[in-house]
């Protein structure tokens, strides 16, 4: 039997008659009446009508009635059921929408039909089939009667027919490691419910899909009503992120105090946001776009996490390695100081490669590199004089080359042989002008004075890393807190599958692997400071070997690098806190720096006393970092700025090679013009004479043609990660110096000791693995977060590393073992007089 309702409107009906309420039916009519005027142009009938679940209900609505379905269902407090109410709309083209309001207990729900739902440019789209999930509330009775009711109206004249029907949905309450299939679309979201069970605190939350597009958005929301589950209001709450195939949330349950969440997912009513096209229609005022079917099987499994042994267990996984180092480093050094004090080692007089019989010439000569490489040279007396040594050594050694270099050292010419100049043992312009040059041409400045020069890398890096790495730590930890607070899972580019939480860090896994920059950049310091050391004291005791043999022993340069190798550690891990494309920098600025001091050490072994100061160096240094920052922001498709960018790569690589051949004799002044067409005509036009430094020559065309053909490429090609293409120039040209180097000490009669053999050997191989695995490519921010997600893997190292990681683990062993091959390769010359050993 109906009851007496109030209309929307403010007139009352009744849909049957009592004797008891009849002359209350009369009074009110004629208040509406002498209120409203005309009341039968106002009235709307209210029809309530008890329904049922699973029945399809197919019914009209105009502006002068209103329809309410009354449902009920048992609610217990140990199970949650899922209601859905499913509506389409069969008109064709409606005078107006047709509203519908869900009345809970605690709850209420309204949406109208046609959905309008906004996209880009407020295009609207508008769906004629709408389905929506209820929000359960709680209840504290094991199980009660609760009833919901379903209220349909209109302002439409004429009417509009629609379809209701009410399910309840399979499977609300996901299961843990149970897949669930299921379809939705922009107007048809989805969400289901999952409980903690016990004994677990961390799942992950994994939904997939077959297809791409359209793009689609998960959510986990806290269990309370109302659930925001459509495109124009899903991020108003909780953690979300955009997928195509792939998307997975990490959820703990300290975040939940319910014990419980919904996982939500939303289909967009556009692909832009997921990398997709975006189509074109005519925009014109209030037009009605149709989306087209946009309907997306999807699946969703909920997984157990790893538990804190878990974390324990990669804690001292990445311990152990790295301090594994340390130990060997250790007994290294313990076997080689055992060996040095058996007796004596390293060359034999036998030895083809002696340098002019040195070994003879030193009664004894103990040669320990050990204890991070110590050469220790006890001379027990000389049997000859400098003279007679370059005598025996000029007849003894086999490379004509090193030969000339001799002949034309200012060490080891009699002074009767030419005429003496005033100037000749000390005008630079004149010994570094010789077609032949030796190391002690290029290490006639105060030892002292070159230390301190030396120094200052050391001391202008650690400045540079406090200034640089405070505002970093202080915006990544922003970037974090913005994650945490807003749920927005599409700021930080992680591999989602593989990232494991700890306090306030949504990927601990990723920061915790770059500890090894950090740990074996202090290693190299101590074995550089045990060099330094030990270097120091041979000096002290005027040590005939420390003071005229050998390469130049400076360390700054290598104190830096330690520096930047841990920095490098550091600002990686700082990136990795939030991952995305304005960051990327704190991730390649030390790179950058390391790169330039491998080449500048390099350079420095043999040209001590012309190799740039620190204060020139960092400049250019940050002129690159510039120039990665304008490129992170400008060079995205700029022709314009790639134009730029690669004519000064040119002209900047044109004027390094200058500087390297004349081996900084030269200017750049208003007259260089006149020099270089003078040049041209006297050595190409006048008569055609080969270059004079044939060496350098070879390097600086082999170098020009990468750089030049890396310009091109850029100009051509324009890639959007600029900061990567920068790196790439950068590593490029070390290893081409680096190649090259070798190449001419072996050229030059040299060898490689066993130790940096060792070294070059190990780095090599841990490289070409590290560089694999840097190739997997789990995330990448050249993509939309979507896109990104497509590239996530499951962790393959412990349950608790992925491929990055490993990258990280392995990389930094790379680094470190270059760094010692640097330290180490020209140990075989610490016998060898400095007059004897070739520039080049």
């Amino acid at each position: 039997m109906s009851n007496c309702w109030r209309s929307r409107r403010g007139t009352v009906f009744s849909c049957g008659f009592e004797p008891g309420l009849f002359s209350c039916f009369g009074v009110l009519l004629l208040t509406t009446h002498v209120l409203y005027g005309e009341a039968n142009t106002n009235t709307s009938v209210v029809v309530q009508k008890d329904a049922q679940f699973d029945i399809t209900y197919l019914d009209t609505v105009t502006s002068e009635n209103q329809t309410i379905y009354a449902f009920n269902h048992t609610v217990s407090k140990n199970k949650t059921e899922g209601v859905r109410v499913s509506v389409e709309l069969l008109s064709e083209r409606p005078n107006g929408p047709v509203l519908f309001v869900v009345r809970q207990k605690q709850a209420v729900l309204s949406f109208q039909v046609p959905l309008i739902l906004r996209g880009l440019y407020q295009r609207k789209y508008q769906y004629t089939q709408v389905g929506r999930t209820l929000c359960q509330p709680p209840t504290l009775a094991l199980s009660e009667m609760q009833f919901f009711y379903v209220d349909v109206s209109t302002l439409s004249t004429s009417g509009v027919h629609y379809q209701l029907r009410v399910s309840r949905v399979e499977s609300f309450t996901l299961q843990t490691d149970k897949k669930f299939t299921f379809n939705a679309t922009p107007s048809q979201p989805q969400f289901f419910k999952y409980v903690f069970p016990d004994g677990e605190d961390t799942v992950i939350v994994k939904v997939n899909s077959q297809k791409n597009f359209p793009c689609s958005v998960m959510s986990i929301q806290d269990i309370q009503c109302p659930v925001y589950d459509l495109d124009n209001n899903v991020a108003f709450i909780g953690m979300y992120q955009t997928m195509t195939k792939t998307g997975a949330i990490t959820v703990q349950r300290k975040d939940f105090p319910s014990n419980s969440f919904y996982v939500v997912v939303v289909v967009k009513t556009e692909d832009e946001a997921c990398g997709g096209p975006l189509k074109f229609y005519s925009l014109l005022p209030d037009e009605l776009l149709d989306a087209g079917n946009r309907s997306k099987t999807l699946d969703v499994v909920v997984s157990p996490a790893i538990n804190s042994n878990v974390y324990i267990m990669g804690v001292l996984f990445c311990l152990g390695i790295f301090l594994s180092f340390y130990i060997l480093t250790f007994l290294v050094a313990c076997i080689e100081n055992k060996r040095c004090a058996h007796g004596c080692c390293g060359l034999s007089p036998a030895s083809p490669y002696e340098y002019g019989s040195f070994g003879e010439l030193l009664g004894c000569v103990c040669v320990c590199v050990g204890g991070g490489g110590y050469i220790k040279v006890m001379a027990l007396f000389y049997l000859y004089n400098k003279r007679i040594s370059f005598a025996l050594s000029l007849s003894e050694r086999p490379l004509d080359v090193v030969g000339r270099c001799r002949q034309e050292s200012l060490s080891s010419v009699e002074e009767d042989d030419y005429d003496t100049l005033a100037d000749i043992d000390s005008d630079k312009n004149i010994v570094r002008t010789k077609k032949y040059l030796c190391v002690s041409d290029l290490a006639r400045k105060d030892k002292r004075v070159l230390n301190k020069k030396y120094q200052i890398y050391f001391w202008n890096i650690a400045t540079i890393a406090v200034f640089y790495a405070l505002p970093v730590i202080q915006l990544v930890i922003t970037y974090q807190t913005v994650v945490n607070v807003t749920g927005n899972q599409d700021i930080c580019y992680y591999n989602f599958l593989c990232a494991h939480p700890l306090g306030a860090l949504s990927s601990f896994n990723n920061i915790l692997s770059n500890l090894g920059y950090v740990m074996l950049g202090l290693l190299f310091l101590l074995i550089v400071l045990q060099r330094d050391i030990l270097h120091n004291r041979a000096l002290m005791r005027n040590d005939t070997p420390a003071l005229e043999c050998g390469i130049p022993k400076h360390f700054g340069l290598f104190y830096a690098m330690g520096t930047a190798l841990m920095m490098e550690g550091l600002l990686s891990a700082c990136y990795h806190v939030c991952p995305n494309y304005t960051n990327f920098q704190f991730d390649t600025s030390f790179m950058y720096m390391i790169a330039g001091l491998c080449m500048l050490k390099l350079y420095q072994k043999r040209h001590p006393d012309i190799n740039a100061s620190a204060y020139s160096a960092y400049a250019c240094l940050a002129a690159v970092i510039f120039f990665s920052v304008l490129g992170v922001v400008f060079g995205k498709g700029n022709t314009a700025f790639w134009v730029v960018f690669s004519v000064i790569h040119i002209v900047a690589t044109m004027l390094l090679s200058t500087q390297l051949y004349y081996v900084g004799r030269w200017r750049l002044d208003s007259g260089i013009l006149r020099r270089i067409l003078y040049v041209i005509y006297t050595d190409c036009i006048r008569q055609c004479s080969g270059p004079m430094y044939i060496d350098r020559m070879v390097l600086l065309v082999m170098g020009n043609i990468v750089n030049w053909s890396l310009a091109a490429y850029g100009l051509i090609k324009r890639p959007n990660d600029f900061a990567s293409y920068l790196l790439a120039i950068a590593i490029c040209n070390l290893l081409l110096y680096f190649a090259f180097y070798i190449i001419m000490k072996l050229r030059s009669g040299e060898r490689v000791l066993f130790l940096a053999l060792v070294c070059i050997l190990f780095t090599a191989v841990v490289w070409g693995f590290a560089l694999f695995f840097f190739f997997q490519g789990l995330s990448t921010w050249q993509k939309t977060p979507a896109e990104s997600r497509e590239h996530n893997r499951d962790c393959i190292l412990l349950s608790f590393f992925d491929d990055h990681d490993i990258w990280h683990f392995l990389s930094s062993i790379a680094m470190f073992g270059s760094f010692l091959v640097l330290l180490t390769m020209d140990d075989d010359l610490d016998t060898i007089q400095r007059e004897k050993i070739y520039v080049f």
